[in-house]
């Protein structure tokens, strides 16, 4: 039975359930700003992570997010004013 950030998760029109797996792949993205643009905390992404991605992919993910200081606001050098590369978007 999926949990409670999973039906929000789900709730998500198909563009923004992508966009929020984008943006907890990106290293640069903290996960305050799926909060602030999806509703969806830490323990929320994570649990979506953990239903949406194969377990492997999920184990490769967790590993790469667990402490890294740009995923965590709080962990990043307060010089950091971005949440993306500036190259990210190039048009």
């Amino acid at each position: 039975m999926p949990k409670a950030a999973v039906k929000r998760f789900r709730r998500l029109p198909e563009e923004e359930q992508s966009r929020v797996i984008e943006m907890a792949w990106e290293d640069r993205t903290p996960f305050e700003a799926i909060e602030r643009l999806f509703g969806l905390g830490e323990p929320d992404v994570i649990e979506v992570m953990r239903h949406q991605l194969k377990p492997a992919s999920f184990r490769l993910w967790r590993k790469r997010v667990t402490g890294r200081a740009t995923k965590h606001t709080a962990l990043r050098s307060p010089d950091v004013m971005r949440a993306y590369c500036p190259t990210q978007y190039k048009r």
